[in-house]
């Protein structure tokens, strides 16, 4: 049976029973060798469950019982609904249903499915159920997984969140917040635990902060939801006269607000408001779809679908189109006087001056969705290559993807707080990572030095990576610069405020040809400098 969509599978005894999205049930009793078709009454089956010598399959019409291994289905008295997962507990059937048609939930029979009662999650589409002793866990589209400890008669949300995707993640002090296609959930401890705001129901886009406003631009076909509001970490948001269909990128300068509006029913371009979304204004900007936001002193820049990127230096009341204007831009972020566009196929391009100029970086076919800057260091998230690291300002980049469950992950959103760097992942919610397994740099001691030293490379010559080990006496600014032997800057290690301890960085010479090279290390009153060898 190798041509068919195989949606679900269960086993009873030595006969296994496979379920197709389109043709009904498949059995085998001989472990797969030879599949037969049983009746072809139950089409489109998405789940199947057993319970002695009846077989309970969902299906987009409800749940279908056999007790004859097939050959005969009979519907149950949960006809009209698309039923998504089916577990047995003893004489308990638990069914997760979909929310599209009617409202969706848990239902469960205690006699083989000749009566149902909806027991909880009534507005959820319920995609997969599981039961540990006393305990029913169901998943769900948007609002993560619930628990149960009495059978259904009560569900708590649990602290792990995982929605389809999220889209957008914004800090306040302490306070993270990730917004889902759903809802906002905060975190007040690095991600440890995540509560729901009460802003649901919605398809948040992007997030953004200022002072005590947090700022959630929502909306998508077909509704119109546009800018919400809160002032008190999400326990309340208002919805502001920003009422069109997508809110898909904000920046925030002073008492401006920058808002980049989407879809294909309400009018597009930047928006400003002056007053905290009081009331708002349409730039003359005011027909590109808008896909992300930058603010550079003065200048503001609005990365568009297909044309490229747009400058104001007036607060909107002109704009002009800069020399990238062939390209979708969804992403732009500022580092002094570089501003970083990422695109959609093209990866990263750098601007020095403003937008006159934009040079592609070797970071040159990839989907960029997000960028986060912690000093000289950049990172570019990736929709399907994960993360990649810069010290350079882009002349070169590494893949960074150690802290996730998977190789190359789809990457919505950065965020850099509090000593981490957060990912939202496409369908694993938010990942974090300690912001110094990046860096590379580590004190790997707390002791106090007696004075300043910088150690030899080692190993040396090395192939690609070396690592180097140096040492504070007291709390400083510490440059850690590779330079090539032409004298040119290649790496920046380290650029930070340091404690006083004992340090290692490693180099990844991957991308550079085999030479000699000088690393420096400058901080309060010393600097020192010693050579290498890369040897390929």
């Amino acid at each position: 049976m190798n041509n068919r969509f195989i949606s679900c599978l269960a086993a009873n005894g030595n006969n296994i029973f496979a379920g197709t999205n389109d043709s009904g049930i498949y059995y085998s009793s001989n472990n797969g060798t030879n599949w037969t078709h049983t009746s072809s009454i139950v089409q489109g089956s998405f789940s199947l469950a057993i319970n002695g010598n009846n077989i309970f399959v969902g299906t987009q019409n409800g749940v279908y019982v056999s007790t004859n291994n097939g050959t005969n289905w009979t519907q149950t008295s949960l006809n009209n609904r698309f039923v998504h997962s089916l577990f047995v507990s003893g004489n308990n059937i638990f069914a997760g249903t979909d929310s599209v048609l009617l409202s969706g939930g848990v239902f469960l029979s205690t006699n083989n499915g000749t009566n149902w009662t909806q027991i909880g999650l009534n507005n959820k589409n319920v995609r997969s159920l599981v039961v540990n002793g006393t305990n029913v866990f169901a998943g769900t589209d948007y609002y993560g997984i619930y628990l149960s400890t009495n059978n259904g008669n009560d569900w708590t949300q649990t602290t792990f969140c995982s929605g389809f995707h999220v889209t957008s993640l914004a800090a306040n002090g302490n306070n993270i917040f990730a917004g889902l296609n759903g809802s906002i959930y905060l975190t007040t401890n690095n991600g440890t635990n995540w509560t729901q705001t009460s802003l649901t129901n919605k398809l948040v886009n992007c997030i953004t902060t200022s002072g005590n406003y947090i700022f959630a631009g929502t909306g998508g076909y077909p509704n119109f939801t546009g800018l919400y509001i809160s002032t008190n970490n999400g326990m309340y948001w208002t919805q502001t006269a920003l009422n069109i269909q997508s809110v898909l990128a904000l920046a925030v300068n002073g008492n401006n607000i920058f808002a980049g509006a989407g879809g294909f029913s309400s009018p597009l371009g930047v928006y400003l408001s002056t007053n905290n979304g009081t009331n708002w204004i349409q730039t003359a900007l005011n027909n590109q779809y808008i896909l992300s936001l930058a603010i550079n002193g003065n200048n503001i820049f609005a990365g568009t679908a297909s044309y490229g990127i747009f400058i104001s230096t007036n607060n909107g009341l002109n704009w002009i189109q800069t020399g990238l204007n062939n390209l979708t831009v969804s992403s732009l972020a500022v580092s002094g006087n570089n501003i970083f566009a990422g695109t959609s196929g093209s990866g990263v391009y750098l601007s020095t001056n403003n937008g006159t100029n934009w040079t592609q970086t070797t970071l040159n076919n990839q989907s960029i969705s997000s960028f986060a800057i912690s000093g000289n260091n950049i990172f570019a998230g990736s929709i399907d290559s994960g993360v990649y690291f810069s010290t350079n300002y882009g002349t070169s980049w590494v893949q960074k993807n150690q802290g996730f469950n998977n190789v190359n992950p789809s990457i919505n959103s950065l965020l850099i707080s509090n000593n981490y760097i957060f990912g939202a992942v496409y369908n694993f919610f938010v990942w974090k990572c300690p912001l110094s397994d990046f860096m590379e740099t580590k004190q790997i001691s707390e002791v106090v030095p007696v004075t300043y030293s910088l150690e030899q490379n080692y190993p040396n010559p090395f192939n690609p990576t070396t690592n180097i080990k140096y040492e504070i006496p007291k709390n400083s600014f510490v440059k850690l610069i590779v330079f090539d032997a032409l004298g040119r800057e290649i790496e920046t290690l380290v650029n930070e405020k340091q404690s006083a301890g004992i340090y290692e960085a490693t180099f990844d010479a991957s991308n550079y040809p085999s030479g000699v090279y000088f690393y420096r290390l400058t901080t309060d009153g010393f600097s020192e400098t010693k050579k290498m060898i890369l040897l390929k």
